[in-house]
């Protein structure tokens, strides 16, 4: 068996993306695994590609694992560490950067841009839901 993963695309526009990832764990959980590929996000209105992405917002509930957001790279490096409690019920928050211009991509050799989500501690029905409000670069 597998998580039970869903990714959905709640908002692509021309300097904003808002994204939900849900999980149900099987307890094997998922490793550096692609869930916000810029290069699949619409385009500029001039055309141009999106290169990389802020992390301006984040809404969370987590039951039983962490989550490491990770910008990707040669070796990823850590965005955001969300959750981490075993208790079964789930740990709940919003987080807002915009006041900053939110989390910048600090990835080093080899960036793509996307961000790669890993999940640990996980064990049978731990559970996420996430979403991510990103402001698109150019």
């Amino acid at each position: 068996m597998a998580d039970a993963v869903t990714s959905q695309t709640l908002s692509d526009g021309g300097t904003t993306a808002v994204m939900k990832f849900t999980n149900i764990s099987d307890g094997n959980g998922e490793s550096a695994v692609k869930k916000v590929d810029v290069s699949a996000l619409t385009a500029s209105p001039s055309g141009a590609e999106c290169a990389r992405v802020h992390i301006t917002q984040v809404w969370y509930a987590i039951s039983g694992m962490r989550i490491d957001l990770e910008w990707d790279a040669t070796t990823n490096v850590k965005a955001l560490i969300l959750g981490g409690g075993v208790a079964l019920e789930p740990t709940v928050g919003h987080l807002d950067f915009r006041s900053f211009g939110g989390i910048k991509n600090n990835a080093g050799g080899g960036i793509t841009g996307d961000i790669d989500l890993t999940t640990l501690h996980h064990t049978n029905n731990d559970a996420y839901t996430i979403i991510l409000e990103l402001k698109k670069s150019y």
